[in-house]
């Protein structure tokens, strides 16, 4: 009895048509360029390894002036909020793109900063999302969560912030 479903096999004789590889959905950190990004950055990078997905970086840059075009990916504001978090990137060797995410210039409510930091995210295909719990107003885990699960989605994980520490050893003055 003939079969719908293509053989799993070549046929020998025929030309073999490679099968289109499916690349896994990122997991997004959201850095907004605080001490925090370095703990969000390292809980990212943990599920991302157990997931074998890439990350997504997405830089939080302040409100955009009037009549401004956006901020690119690439560019040196991105960049400057990145860098705190591209050396963990590279020690674990994970693919990553970086996306770039502006705080809304007006009132747009206490979830208006989130709604965009979804928007971002959804667009980019993440079905995940580490924030830090301490991140700015409006985009602290708690209140990511809340517009999360208003819109449906996606799955937001809150990275613990840094513990402060004191010196180990008093700064001596110069001499």
């Amino acid at each position: 009895m003939p079969s719908l479903r293509p053989p799993s096999s070549p046929v020998p004789g025929t030309a073999f048509a490679p099968r289109r590889v499916r690349l896994r959905a990122p997991v997004a950190a959201v850095l907004a360029d605080r001490l925090d990004d370095v703990s969000v950055v390292d809980a990212a990078v943990r599920l991302a390894a157990a997931r074998g997905a890439p990350l997504l970086l997405i830089a939080v840059l302040p409100p955009l002036p009037p009549r401004t075009a956006a901020s690119r990916p690439d560019g040196a504001a991105a960049r400057a909020v990145l860098g705190r978090a591209m050396p963990r990137v590279a020690r674990a060797g994970i693919p990553h793109r970086p996306a770039v995410c502006h705080r809304p210039a007006g009132r747009d409510g206490r979830l208006g900063a989130a709604k965009g930091l979804l928007g971002v995210a959804v667009a980019h295909g993440c079905p995940v999302l580490v924030v830090s719990r301490s991140g700015p107003p409006g985009l602290d885990a708690c209140t990511v969560m809340e517009a999360a699960a208003i819109r449906g989605g996606p799955l937001v994980h809150a990275a613990s912030p840094v513990p402060w520490a004191p010196l180990t050893a008093p700064c001596r003055p110069p001499a």
